[in-house]
């Protein structure tokens, strides 16, 4: 089970009196009416958002490994993903596509999408939630090879910074065949890329 990091010199402030202080920060009055419940909800949210510390990733995809003969590509395309920029705790958002290639074990399919939900409810990097999720299957059920490739919209360059509403950012990882053969690699990128709904 993943733990969260707790510093204890803020052990003595509540996540709402922290939210309470940045309202003052900011400029404006937490006794105002629209802001009075907003230290709440906002604790609420972030619980929310980064929920996936509380999960662990291998234990779940265990509990739903099934033996098989298949030794065919298994695609897992468009997984919409929701997580939030470390560096700034703003938005990215995105789709996620999953490939591997079974030795002798699958995972039931629904388990792809929370493996992703696990890793992206947590203050990401968009290169470590790749690496993330492609190292997590290869080390549970060590299949032949196994490609991940994100593409997301960040929004700390959206909405601040150079402020470009249409740039998205595509990162790939690539193990066992999917890096070590091109015909391998080609296929996938080639069946995700034929798709009629994009980022």
């Amino acid at each position: 089970m993943a733990s969260t990091v707790e510093n204890p010199t803020l052990t003595s402030a509540s996540f709402e009196e922290l939210v309470r202080e940045m309202i003052v920060r900011l400029g404006e009055d937490p006794a105002r009416e629209g802001l009075v419940r907003t230290p709440q909800r906002v604790h609420k949210a972030y619980e929310f958002l980064t929920k996936g510390y509380k999960d662990d990733p291998e234990a779940m995809l265990k509990k739903a490994l099934f033996t098989v003969t298949y030794d065919e590509m298994v695609i897992v395309k468009d997984v919409e993903m929701f997580s939030l920029c470390e560096h700034h705790m703003l938005p990215f958002i995105g789709k996620v596509h999953v490939a591997y290639i079974p030795n002798g074990k699958v995972i039931g399919l629904s388990k792809i999408p929370r493996l992703i939900e696990i890793f992206s409810r947590r203050l990401q990097i968009q290169e470590r939630l790749t690496t993330q999720i492609a190292e997590t299957i290869q080390k549970t059920i060590q299949p032949q090879g196994v490609g991940v490739v994100i593409e997301a919209r960040h929004l700390c360059m959206m909405m601040r910074g150079v402020e470009k509403q249409h740039s998205a950012a595509v990162t790939s990882s690539m193990l066992g065949c999917f890096r070590d053969e091109q015909e391998t690699r080609q296929e996938f990128l080639s069946l995700i890329r034929n798709r009629p709904n994009g980022v």
